[in-house]
C-alpha cells in the first residue's frame, strides 16, 4: 500500500526548528554540564580505581566511549557496507 504524499513539516514556523529553541536547548545542556561538574569537585566519592578520583573522570570517559563507538561505526560502515542496488539484482 502507497501512502498518499504529505507535505514537508513547515520547518520555519515550527517552535522546534526555530533558532532560539535550538539555541536555548544547547545553552540549557552547556549550563547541566557545567553544573555537575562544580558539584563533582565537592563531592567525595570513595573510588576503587584511580582514575576514578580525577575531577570530571566520568565525564572525559563518558566521551572517549562515545567518540570510540562513532569512529568504529564509521569503520564498520566501509566493512559492510552494500551498493545501492544490491537487493535489485
Amino acid at each position: 500500500m502507497n501512502q498518499p504524499d504529505t507535505p514537508p513539516p513547515d520547518r520555519n514556523g515550527h517552535w522546534i526548528f526555530r533558532r532560539r529553541t535550538i539555541d536555548g536547548a544547547f545553552w540549557g545542556l552547556v549550563l547541566i554540564c557545567a553544573l555537575l561538574a562544580l558539584v563533582e569537585l565537592v563531592y567525595h566519592r570513595h573510588t576503587v580505581f584511580a582514575f576514578e578520583g580525577f575531577p570530571v573522570a566520568y565525564g572525559i570517559y563518558g566521551f572517549v566511549c562515545f567518540a570510540g563507538i562513532v569512529f568504529a561505526g564509521k569503520g564498520l560502515r566501509k566493512v559492510i557496507m552494500r551498493d545501492e542496488d544490491y537487493y535489485d539484482r
